[in-house]
């Protein structure tokens, strides 16, 4: 057990939260809890993401008198799926909040939440 990495552990942590979140989007009937089942989902990506991009025993990938320019590519770690990561949250973000003012919409006019009560757009 003393063996487990860290970049394991995360990356376990992630799928967890990949599966609970797609778990609460298919499941839920609440739209509220589909937002969340959405936001949990999203979280585990990124967490996966970080856990892919993760190398160990390597710095940041900042370069200044602790790392030399010349030998940066093996001392740094990849700062690609960090920048994608970052770029992702906010994106995340945003489509939460989204979701959310149409929950809130929707929450004014039918006076519920729940799936099996929104008629307006079943056949």
């Amino acid at each position: 057990m003393n063996n487990i990495q860290l970049e394991w552990i995360t990356m376990a942590a992630g799928i967890a939260l990949v599966f609970i979140g797609l778990w609460g989007i298919l499941t839920q009937k609440s739209i509220l809890k589909i937002i969340v089942g959405f936001s949990l989902f999203d979280t585990g990506t990124h967490v996966i993401l970080v856990s892919i991009g993760y190398i160990k025993n390597r710095t940041a990938p900042i370069l200044d008198e602790a790392v030399d320019a010349s030998q940066a590519a093996s001392q740094v770690v990849d700062p690609v799926p960090q920048a994608l990561v970052l770029t992702a949250i906010v994106i995340g973000l945003g489509i939460t909040a989204l979701m959310l003012s149409f929950a809130l919409q929707l929450k004014k006019k039918n006076q519920s939440l729940e799936i099996s009560n929104l008629k307006d757009l079943k056949w």
